[in-house]
C-alpha cells in the first residue's frame, strides 16, 4: 500500500486581491466615512495640544479659513479660493499623463519655468508694449516655457525608454536653480526682485484673484470634457490600459505620450503664469511651494476626474489654512499643520486602496501525496 505523507502547503502570510466592482454608493459611503473621521482626528488632536476645545478648534479652523464671512467679508473666501485653483491647477495639469501612466513628477519645475518667462517679460517688455499685448505676451511665453519643460523627459520617453519618474524628478532640481540664478542676477545679488508693476492681471469687482479663479474653472471644464469625451482623450486611456493594444488598434504611443506632455506641462506653465501674475508679481525658488507633490496625490484621489478634484483639493486646502491658523494662535511651529495634514491624506489614500482591494491572511492548507 502506498504510504500516505502530508506535506504543508506554504503561502505568504498576506497578499493584495483586487475587489469585485464595489457599487458606487458604497464607495463614496466609505469616502465620506473617511473625511468626517479625518475632521474628527484633526479636532480631537488640535483640541489635545492646544488645551481648547473642541467648538473653538473647529471655531478657529472657519474663521482662519473663510474669515467673517457670515457677517458679509468675502475677503478671507476669495483667498481660500486662489489657494484651491493653483493646487487644482497644477492636479488638472498632472491628470492627462497619469491616466497614461506616465509618472510626471516634475509639476514643480514646469510651473516654476512657467514662472520664469511671466516675470522675465513683465520685466523686459512692461514699459515697451501696451498692457493687452502685454498680457498675452506673457501668457504665450508661460504656456510654451511649461509644455517645452515638459516635453523634453517624453522625448526620452518615447524614443529611449528612459525613466520618467527621475527625468522629471531631476528636471525640477535644475529649474529651482534656473530661478535661483534668474533672481541673483535681477536682484543684484540680493535674491530678491521686488514686486514688478507691469504685466499683473487686473482686479475685477475690487477682487484681485477673480481672473486665477474664471482661468482655472475654465480649465477644469475643459479638461473633463478633453478626458472624457474627445478622442485624444481616448487615446491616452488606451494607452495607459496597455500600449501593445495601443499599437494593435494603430494608435501612435509615441505620439500619443510626447503630445500629452506637452498639454500636461504647458497647464503646468499657466500655473507658473497664475503665481507671477495674477498672485505674488514677483518670483523665488519657493514660488510653488512643494504643491506639485501634493498635486500628484489630488489627482490620484480624485480618480482623474476633474470634478471630484475640485472636492479634494477644497478640503484639503481648508485643512492646510485651518490648521496653520490654530497653530498660529496656539504659538505652535509651522509644521503642525503639515503634520496633521500628511496624516488625514494618507488616511484618504488608505481609504481608495482599501476600496478598490482587500488583503487576505494566510490560512494552512494540507495535500495528501500518495
Amino acid at each position: 500500500m502506498a504510504k500516505l505523507t502530508e506535506t504543508k502547503h506554504r503561502e505568504p502570510l498576506f497578499h493584495v486581491v483586487k475587489r469585485d466592482d464595489m457599487p458606487e454608493w458604497k464607495a463614496w459611503l466609505i469616502r465620506v466615512a473617511t473625511i468626517l473621521i479625518g475632521f474628527l482626528f484633526v479636532g480631537v488632536l488640535s483640541m489635545a495640544v492646544t488645551e481648547k476645545s473642541l467648538g473653538d478648534t473647529y471655531n478657529i479652523m472657519f474663521t482662519g479659513v473663510f474669515g467673517r464671512l457670515l457677517e458679509g467679508s468675502t475677503t478671507m473666501l476669495w483667498k481660500y479660493l486662489q489657494e484651491i485653483v493653483i493646487l487644482l491647477c497644477l492636479a488638472l495639469a498632472l491628470t492627462p499623463a497619469f491616466k497614461m501612466k506616465f509618472w510626471n513628477c516634475g509639476a514643480e519645475g514646469q510651473a516654476l519655468m512657467g514662472g520664469l518667462a511671466s516675470i522675465f517679460c513683465m520685466i523686459q517688455f512692461g514699459e515697451k508694449l501696451p498692457y493687452i499685448t502685454l498680457i498675452i505676451v506673457i501668457a504665450i511665453t508661460s504656456i510654451l516655457a511649461g509644455a517645452i519643460w515638459g516635453v523634453i523627459p517624453a522625448i526620452f520617453k518615447a524614443l529611449f525608454n528612459t525613466n520618467e519618474t527621475l527625468f522629471t524628478l531631476m528636471m525640477n532640481y535644475i529649474a529651482t536653480q534656473i530661478i535661483a540664478y534668474y533672481v541673483y542676477i535681477e536682484g543684484g545679488g540680493s535674491n530678491v526682485i521686488n514686486p514688478v508693476p507691469y504685466g499683473n492681471f487686473p482686479a475685477i469687482g475690487n477682487n484681485d484673484y477673480f481672473i486665477n479663479i474664471a482661468i482655472v474653472s475654465v480649465i477644469t471644464v475643459f479638461m473633463f470634457i478633453y478626458l472624457k469625451y474627445s478622442k485624444q482623450g481616448y487615446e491616452i486611456s488606451v494607452v495607459g490600459e496597455s500600449q501593445n493594444t495601443a499599437r494593435y488598434i494603430g494608435i501612435n504611443v509615441k505620439k500619443v505620450i510626447i503630445r500629452t506632455m506637452l498639454i500636461s506641462g504647458a497647464l503646468c506653465g499657466v500655473t507658473g503664469m497664475l503665481l507671477v501674475a495674477g498672485k505674488d508679481h514677483t518670483i523665488n525658488t519657493n514660488l510653488v511651494g512643494g504643491q506639485g507633490f501634493t498635486a500628484i496625490l489630488m489627482s490620484w484621489l480624485g480618480q482623474f476626474n476633474p470634478f471630484i478634484m475640485v472636492l479634494m483639493t477644497a478640503i484639503v486646502v481648508f485643512l492646510r489654512l485651518g490648521v496653520a491658523k490654530v497653530a498660529d494662535t496656539s504659538l505652535l511651529n509651522s509644521s503642525f499643520s503639515e503634520i496633521i495634514v500628511g496624516i488625514v491624506i494618507l488616511m484618504l489614500v488608505a481609504c481608495e486602496f482599501f476600496i478598490h482591494y482587500s488583503i487576505k491572511f494566510r490560512h494552512n492548507k494540507k495535500e495528501v501525496k500518495a
